[in-house]
This record gives C-alpha cells, sequence and structure tokens, in this order.
C-alpha cells in the first residue's frame, strides 16, 4: 500500500518506519532508498542522538493531565446517577457520546495533519476539554452532561493523532518505547482520576470538578511549549514533491495491509469492549455484589487502572526488543484465564485478578500501534488517528450496549459475559511478521 502522497513531510516517510530494519536484515540498493527518503526522513539528530526525552515527558505530562480530566466523566458516574436519577443506559449514552465523538473525529484529524501538520492545535484540544469540564461542574440537566462530553471527546480527537506523530518523532527510532512514555501518561492520568474524584469530588460534590481545571490549564501550558519544538522541527523539514512519494510502497499487498488493519482493529475492539466494562462499570459491580461504599470501589478501580499503567509502559519497549506480534498475541489472549475466574471469586480475589487484567491487556495498545505505523509508512497521523479513534469508539459503544444489558440481565450477568472476550486474541496468529 501506498504512503500518502502531497505534500507529507519528513516525519511520515518511509525510512522511519525502516531504519531500525537497515541493522538487522541487510538489503540491497540502500544507496536508492538513501536517494527516494532521505528528505523525509527525521532530522538525523534525532536519528543518532535517541529520543528527545524532556519532548516525550512533556507529552506524557499532558497525555497525564489530559486524560486526568477526561476520567473524571466516568469517574462521576455513581454521584450523576444518584443525582440526575439516570438508569444505566442513559450513563452508558454519556460514554457513548464522549468517546463516539473521539472516534468520529480522530481518523478525519489524522489524515489531515498527515497532509498539514499543526503543531498548537496540541493546546487548542487540551482548550475544548477544559471547556467541557468547566460546563460538567456547572450541568443541571442530562441535555448538559451529554454536551459537555462531546466537548472532552472532541478534545480528545484533536489531541490523540498528532500528539502520537510527535512522539514517534521525538522517538530517536525507538518507536515502541516511545510510544509507551507517551501512553503511560493517559493511562496514569485514567487512574488518578477516580481516586481524585473519591478523596474530592465525591464528598464535596459536582462543582468541586471545576478545580481540576488547573490541571487542563496546566497542560496547556505544556503543550504550548511541546508545540513550539514541533514547529521547530518541522521548519526544518522540506516538503516532497507528490512524485516521489512512490518509494513508499510498504512490503505488502494492498489486500494483505488491508486484510491485516481489519485483525488490528478486531484486537481493539477485544481489548477495549473488555475494557469498557471495568472503566464504566467496575465500581457498580462491587458496590452490587460485594456492598462497598462509593469511595471504595473508587479505590478499587483505581487499582485496575494502576496496572493499566504499568502495562502500558511494559508493552512497548518489550516489543521493541521481542517483537510486536508476540506481544500482541501475549497482551491479549494471555487475558482470558484470569477474566474467565474473576466472576466466580470473592472481593479479594476480584481485586487480585483486576491487577493481571489490566497489566497484561494494557501491554497491547503501544504494540499494535507502532505495529500499524510500520504497516502504514507515511501515514503516522492516520493510523494514529484511526486507532486511538476506533479505541474510543469501542470502549463507548461497550459502554452504551454494557449498560442497557445491565439494565435487562444485571450487572453481574455482564461480567460473566464479557469475560469471554479476550479469546478474540487468537486472531493475531494471523498477522504477518514485518521484520
Amino acid at each position: 500500500m501506498r504512503a500518502e502522497a502531497g505534500e507529507s513531510l519528513g516525519l511520515q516517510g518511509p525510512s522511519e518506519a525502516r531504519e531500525p530494519a537497515r541493522a538487522s536484515v541487510p538489503t540491497s540498493g540502500s544507496a536508492s532508498q538513501e536517494q527516494t527518503s532521505g528528505p523525509r526522513s527525521v532530522p538525523r539528530s534525532g536519528q543518532a542522538s535517541g529520543p528527545a526525552l524532556a519532548v516525550l515527558l512533556g507529552l506524557s505530562l499532558s497525555h497525564l493531565l489530559n486524560d486526568l480530566v477526561q476520567s473524571l466523566l466516568p469517574a462521576l458516574y455513581p454521584l450523576l446517577k444518584t443525582g440526575f436519577h439516570l438508569d444505566f443506559g442513559q450513563i452508558g449514552l454519556i460514554t457513548f457520546v464522549f468517546q463516539g465523538t473521539a472516534s468520529l473525529l480522530q481518523p478525519a484529524v489524522g489524515l489531515y495533519t498527515d497532509r498539514r501538520p499543526l503543531p498548537f492545535s496540541l493546546a487548542v484540544g487540551m482548550g475544548l476539554s477544559l471547556a467541557g469540564l468547566a460546563l460538567l461542574s456547572v450541568a443541571s440537566a442530562y441535555g448538559a452532561l451529554l454536551a459537555a462530553a462531546a466537548l472532552i471527546g472532541l478534545g480528545s480527537a484533536i489531541f490523540h493523532p498528532e500528539a502520537s506523530r510527535v512522539a514517534r518523532l521525538a522517538s530517536g527510532g525507538r518507536y515502541g518505547l516511545a510510544q509507551s512514555v507517551f501512553q503511560v501518561g493517559g493511562n496514569a492520568g485514567t487512574a488518578l482520576g477516580p481516586l481524585l474524584a473519591a478523596f474530592i469530588v465525591v464528598p464535596r460534590g459536582q462543582g468541586s470538578v471545576a478545580w481540576f481545571g488547573l490541571a487542563a490549564l496546566a497542560g496547556i501550558l505544556v503543550l504550548a511549549v511541546v508545540g513550539r519544538w514541533y514547529a521547530g522541527q518541522l521548519a526544518g523539514m522540506p516538503r516532497i514533491p507528490r512524485k516521489s512519494s512512490g518509494a513508499a510502497a510498504g512490503p505488502l499487498s494492498r489486500a494483505r495491509v488491508v486484510a491485516t488493519v481489519a485483525i488490528l482493529l478486531g484486537l481493539i475492539f477485544s481489548k477495549y469492549f473488555y475494557m469498557a466494562s471495568f472503566s464504566s462499570y467496575y465500581t457498580f459491580y462491587l458496590i452490587h455484589r460485594f456492598g462497598v461504599p462509593v469511595a471504595l470501589a473508587q479505590v478499587y478501580l483505581f487499582v485496575f487502572l494502576g496496572a493499566v499503567a504499568a502495562g502500558t509502559i511494559l508493552g512497548g519497549p518489550i516489543g521493541d526488543r521481542f517483537g510486536r506480534k508476540l506481544v500482541i498475541w501475549v497482551s491479549i489472549l494471555g487475558v482470558l484465564p484470569f477474566s474467565l475466574a474473576l466472576p466466580h471469586v470473592g472481593l479479594f480475589g476480584t481485586v487480585a485478578l483486576s491487577v493481571p487484567i489490566g497489566l497484561i491487556l494494557a501491554s497491547a495498545m503501544p504494540a499494535i500501534l507502532v505495529y500499524a505505523q510500520e504497516l502504514l509508512p507515511g501515514r503516522i497521523g492516520l493510523v494514529g488517528g484511526l486507532f486511538f479513534g476506533f479505541a474510543f469508539g469501542m470502549g463507548g459503544l461497550g459502554a452504551a450496549l454494557l449498560g442497557e444489558m445491565a439494565d435487562h440481565v444485571g450487572i453481574e450477568r455482564v461480567y460473566d459475559l464479557c469475560a469471554f472476550l479476550p479469546a478474540l486474541g487468537l486472531m493475531a496468529v494471523f498477522l504477518p511478521r514485518l521484520r
């Protein structure tokens, strides 16, 4: 499949995805390859000096702040359910609006920024999340909750594709590590949201959500600095004429690439549909089945999300070392024994099993994303937008459907059925080996 042509810039070129392979797979005609891809390469200083750690840490911190803001929405569900007299279906619809907005817009944002990168769109995205957070803190009707969810989703749609591109640009060739550092910030923010909600929002009420606007403001400042660095990198990269894009053909046929992308999306469906049962309904499950108080249920959710953060940071470097396909295979199918056992144990066992489930399952996304970037060289923004967007969409769809199911058959039955979703990890056997 040919990479995106037009006015793509150097950070999306095919040499970026193939550069690491030169050290391990001898190639003939390397001079020709260098000639066709040279102007599109990431600046040599980035490749030679290793990752731009300050930029990666700034991205990770901003991702933490961004997802901290976003995670407050599901963390508020128990309060919103009581205060607005909502059923599980209405709770699921809030999640669907938030994640559906992000899902639909992220691929379009990624495709556009492949052609015209927008360094300061990162800060704009955070600003939209701030607006959604402010509305959430004062919402007095269900429609206002949906509008706040849509604003937060829009902010996410703008933030994630371009931030993923900057992470790759700053990777110095260690793409898995860079994606893990970037994504672990988001997972840490998602984990902190319920914990802070338990100790700040639950005792003080919905209005205290406004205090988290300070986190969004800090994120805007960090992203302004990152955007300035990104703009400087772009300024040093010449544009590539449309006719030179023929060198960007990938190693697989178009049909095989499409089939492989479909498999990857199927694996993301398995991961995020199952994750939706935790992110949106784990607290309800603990409250309903074991009678734990709301604040303690939020702490147990933090335990699970903390394991997710740890798994994210491990997945990328392990993929760099042992191969993306192995990590993808193990990280989804490996959850199955734990997910099958979870509905049949007590409170201690449930909390204990949530740790390996989060740890193993979360290691999939960095490996899947880098694998897709290597599969589609030259379309870094599209890949980021498509896969982050699909992940958000599956999370939102899963939350909506599982909410309806919980209203009809009960929350415990939902966990009985979702336990089989990681079995879809068997699809990973059909992934081609790219290296």
